[in-house]
Order: C-alpha cells, then sequence, then structure tokens
C-alpha cells in the first residue's frame, strides 16, 4: 500500500505546513522555493475561497519590498515593546500573567501525545503560532497516514488528539490573534496572511467538529 496522500488530505497538509512557514522571518526563499505557488495549488483543492486568499497572498509577497515586509514583520512579531500581534497562544489564552507558563506547557502535553518533541532548530517558544501549525500538520499527516493503513485504532487516536487540539487549543485563540495583525499590519501581505490562516482554522475546526 502506498504511503503517498494526494487530493484534499494531502492539500491540508499542505496547506497547513506552508502557512506555518509564513510566519517565519520573510525572504527571498519565499518565492526561490515557490511558497505562494505551492499553497495556491493545496488551497485550489480545497476550497475555492481558500484559493483566492492564498493568490491575494502570494501577489501581495510579490508587490512588496523585502525591507519593508521586514519592518513590518518585527513590529507585528517582535517588538521591540509589545509586539502588536504577540505570536504566543499564552498571551491569548489568559489574561493573567502568572497562567502563562501553564498555558505554554499545555501545549507541551498536546506535543508529547503526539510524540513530538521541538526540535532545537526551532528557535521559538513551543506555543509559537508557527510551531503550533506545525503540530497541526503533523496530526493531519498521522490522521492521513492511519486511514491509508487502515487502522482503526491508530485512525481513532490520531482523530481524538486532532479534535482536541483544533478545537480546545488553537482554534480558542487564532481568531483574536489574526484579528491583531489585521489591525497592526502595515502591508497587505500580513493582513492576507490573517485571513488565510483564520479561514483555514475554522475549517479544521469544523471537521473537527464532524470527525
Amino acid at each position: 500500500m502506498t504511503d503517498y496522500v494526494n487530493g484534499k488530505a494531502g492539500a491540508r497538509e499542505d496547506l497547513c505546513r506552508f502557512l506555518a512557514a509564513c510566519y517565519y522571518e520573510p525572504s527571498t526563499d519565499f518565492s526561490e522555493e515557490n511558497l505562494f505557488d505551492s499553497m495556491l495549488a493545496a488551497a485550489t483543492a480545497l476550497d475555492p475561497d481558500l484559493a483566492e486568499s492564498a493568490r491575494k497572498l502570494g501577489a501581495a509577497f510579490a508587490a512588496q519590498d523585502m525591507q519593508t515586509l521586514l519592518v513590518d514583520y518585527t513590529a507585528l512579531f517582535i517588538g521591540p515593546a509589545q509586539p502588536r500581534a504577540m505570536p504566543y497562544a499564552s498571551f491569548w489564552l489568559t489574561d493573567d500573567q502568572s497562567m502563562r507558563h501553564e498555558a505554554t506547557m499545555a501545549v507541551l502535553d498536546f506535543y508529547a501525545q503526539g510524540g513530538l518533541d521541538v526540535s532545537e532548530e526551532i528557535h521559538e517558544l513551543p506555543d509559537h503560532i508557527a510551531v503550533e501549525l506545525e503540530f497541526l500538520y503533523a496530526l493531519i499527516f498521522a490522521q492521513n497516514q492511519a486511514q491509508l493503513a487502515g487502522d482503526p485504532e491508530e485512525l481513532s487516536a490520531a482523530n481524538a488528539l486532532y479534535r482536541r487540539f483544533v478545537v480546545e487549543h488553537l482554534g480558542a485563540w487564532t481568531g483574536p490573534f489574526t484579528e491583531a495583525i489585521k489591525s497592526g499590519a502595515e502591508t497587505s501581505f500580513y493582513r492576507e496572511l490573517a485571513s488565510l490562516t483564520r479561514s483555514f482554522v475554522r475549517m479544521e475546526a469544523k471537521t473537527a467538529g464532524l470527525s
């Protein structure tokens, strides 16, 4: 049996990991690796509205100079003062600063249940939006592989963890986070990224509710 996944199942994997890549520092690698063409192909396989959003995202990146993108990225997600759109789940899940460490540890528990560790090569906290989207990709991948293998127990376990992560965690904070990006962004690229992210997570939340 092949382990190749195509169609909508593979497109969900692809779009998720491409979205994650967009939350790292922008660079010419995005264009050189055809990131936005790949995103558009994945989004087209899923939904016309997602496809249009992905098309706008690629066009916005091509139309903007890199220095302006870097300035906007820094202001949104790094600082020097408080970022305009804090990219960490713990910031959005609780207003109590004393509880934010606990919120960060909660996502590590999800990762442990999925059998994954945060790579030392990723110099970000575990509840950063990019890391969480990469974990969602891993969960979708696990679902698809269990489906291909015809393993009902593995599929049931993969579905359960996926459902909990999307409904109880990721879906609970990406709404206000993406609204903050839209409000604070100076470039259309990051506004379009916020729109696509929110639409994709909403789609996954709907899928989780029906799983």
